[in-house]
């Protein structure tokens, strides 16, 4: 469902064909949630993607695509979980 004004419509559902199975993947919507925001933030700090790319996908779904390709995984360490920093590629 979609709010729609005479120049604005705000999506209420994110669209995403790498969303189920990302949800595949980490079937815990709260870790989810939280491992694709932390790759989203660095997304925008500059890190590459580690998974190809289209120029029209945003850092959200960049993040999920990665997630579904099994390329961005989680641990849990105990009662803690911990999310694993993408690898950093030397400057070529």
């Amino acid at each position: 469902m979609e709010i729609v004004s005479p120049k604005i419509v705000i999506p209420l559902r994110m669209k995403s064909k790498y969303l189920e199975s990302a949800q595949q993947r980490i079937p815990n919507p709260e870790l989810l949630v939280n491992v694709v925001s932390r790759r989203v933030r660095q997304l925008a700090q500059g890190h590459r993607p580690i998974t190809q790319t289209d120029p029209r996908m945003d850092f959200a779904e960049i993040a999920l695509k990665e997630i579904s390709e099994g390329k961005l995984t989680f641990e849990v360490i105990g009662d803690t979980e911990v999310v694993p920093e993408a690898p950093v590629r030397a400057a070529e």
